[in-house]
């Protein structure tokens, strides 16, 4: 045999205490979790629209520079002075010296000849094979990043990086079109440095942040320290056609939120084809989540305890009125004498308990009532409040032991299960609640009749000394009729009928049991021959049946 477990179970306010602290912490951890997820898409979904953005506005910006500059090239080219040297000359060291993104910028002839030139650089050299002459001759001419050869050492850049120039060159033609000479401008790859440093400088607080320029081919025209020359390290941002943002895990390791956006143009200007790529370490921008995370599952550690102390408080107020209720209970069960329930403060249903328990007491003091109504709501039909068929059985088998006489009367109602089924079982009972009201009007005061389950019922007419019997025809007449009138259900009328068998005690048999089982075998007959009838068992009602 097993040990008894002797462990001592948790009272009242330990357990209201250990339950509030798990309840309030689990809620804090799977808010912290939730909120964590939610906030770590949350913010990588804000930092990649940020990242896209950033790229974007640098992407216009590059965009917008480039237009205005070939507009400023294309409006002096139409200038009909500048077709003199001279006046060129003087007007292009104007322009270099107000503007510091001018690297070079001279005046050929329809040869290729350079006339005119700032600081004099390249002046009479040849430079029909250059793309900025050979292409500005037929037009106005936008070239891609290329390194100034021809230039390298002669004017300023970037240390550590060879000259990069933007080539923007424009036709100079007479009234009549000829073209006579190209005006033709290198601009410093520095503005575009500048640029970035502009755009960037209210971002500060954004660590980690690098941005790329990439040329049309791929290759990186302004990156961190390395990347400048090469292809962007990670070629699958270089090949997107659209402008939006992901996750990547670049060839350090790290996974960067990146950002990628493609120069347009703007208006008439098509645009060179440049790419400009933002990122920022993904671990930077989800360590904020993280820290949400903490901070809520931190709070609610601190709210669990506060609360379980709290609600170790409130269930002390409810544990001692329960408490001296228990120990009068326990001392009224080992027998002790003049014990009562206390009267106890606190809740209203502590309060209401201890006035029920009082109550119950008192009621246990007299037993003979309280088993009488136990008896009482043992042998009663829940249903119906009729009784029930125990007391049926009981009643039959105590009245029928002498030399008195009875008549038995089963009653089995016709298309209940149609209603019960179509319906419902509420209103299957609601019928059912009926019946039984209509059948206990017609029954004599000394008659008994019972629900024996479902939609069955029965009826001992016990036959007294110096009274008439019943007329059972006319009596199973009423009855038929009292079930056949309608129920209403929910603004609906329904119908059942009732099939009925009759059988006498002791002129059909001196066996109550026999009698019985002849009433049953009545009301099957009723319902063979079209129900809604009643049936008195006669003996060829037993030998058809045992047909």
């Amino acid at each position: 045999m097993a040990a008894p477990d002797r462990r001592r179970p948790l009272g009242l306010r330990a357990t209201v205490a250990v339950t509030i602290a798990i309840l309030v912490l689990g809620s804090a951890l799977a808010k912290g979790l939730f909120v964590g997820n939610s906030a770590a898409d949350a913010l990588a979904q804000e930092v990649g629209s940020s990242m896209t953005g950033l790229a974007q506005s640098l992407a216009r910006q590059l965009d917008s520079t480039m237009w205005a500059r070939a507009n400023q090239i294309a409006a002096l080219s139409r200038i009909d002075a500048l077709k003199d040297p001279a006046v060129a000359q003087s007007t292009i060291d104007e322009l270099k010296r107000r503007d510091t993104t001018i690297a070079w910028i001279g005046m050929t002839d329809a040869g290729g000849r350079v006339v005119a030139a700032s600081n004099g650089l390249l002046l009479g050299a040849d430079i029909s094979r250059r793309p900025v002459h050979q292409e500005g001759m037929k037009g106005l001419f936008v070239g891609d990043v290329h390194e100034a050869v021809a230039l390298k050492g002669q004017v300023p850049y970037l240390q550590g990086e060879t000259p990069k120039f933007v080539d923007v060159s424009a036709p100079l033609q007479k009234s009549d079109g000829t073209v006579v000479g190209v005006l033709a401008t290198h601009y410093s790859w520095e503005w575009a440095h500048a640029s970035i440093r502009q755009l960037i400088e209210p971002l500060a607080d954004l660590k980690g942040l690098s941005l790329f320029i990439l040329s049309a081919d791929g290759t990186v025209l302004i990156g961190p320290d390395g990347s400048v020359g090469r292809p962007l390290p990670v070629p699958v941002l270089s090949t997107r056609t659209r402008d939006g943002w992901s996750a990547d895990v670049w060839p350090d390791g790290v996974t960067y939120v990146t950002g990628v956006a493609h120069g347009k143009g703007l208006h008439d200007y098509a645009g060179l084809g440049w790419t400009v790529v933002a990122r920022q370490p993904a671990d930077i921008v989800f360590a904020q989540s993280g820290r949400l995370q903490q901070i809520i599952v931190g709070s609610g550690i601190v709210l669990a305890l506060l609360f379980s102390l709290a609600g170790w408080f409130a269930a002390g107020r409810i544990s001692r009125p329960l408490s001296a209720i228990a120990d009068a209970a326990a001392r009224i069960g080992s027998g002790e004498r003049g014990v009562e329930i206390p009267d106890v403060g606190g809740a209203a249903e502590i309060r209401r308990l201890s006035a029920s328990l009082r109550d119950m007491v008192d009621s246990l003091t007299n037993k003979d009532a309280a088993l009488m109504r136990l008896e009482d709501i043992a042998y009663e039909d829940r249903l119906t409040a009729l009784p029930n068929r125990r007391y049926f059985e009981q009643y039959v088998e105590a009245s029928t032991g002498g030399n008195g006489s009875a008549t038995v009367m089963y009653i089995d109602l016709d298309g209940f299960k149609p209603v019960n089924d179509r319906l419902g079982h509420d209103a299957g009972d609601a019928v059912l609640r009926q019946v039984g009201s209509r059948l206990a009007a017609i029954f004599r005061d000394d008659d008994v009749i019972a629900r024996l389950g479902g939609d069955e019922f029965a009826a001992v007419l016990p036959r007294r000394p110096g009274r008439a019997a019943p007329d059972t025809g006319e009596l199973a007449a009423r009855i038929i009729a009292a079930v056949n009138e309608p129920v209403s259900i929910d603004g609906e009328k329904v119908r059942v009928g009732c099939s009925i068998g009759i059988a006498a005690w002791p002129e059909d048999d001196g066996d109550m049991a026999t009698v019985m089982r002849h009433a049953d075998a009545a009301l099957y007959k009723a319902k063979r021959d079209g129900r809604n009838r009643a049936v008195r068992w006669v003996r060829q009602v037993a030998e058809r049946a045992a047909e």
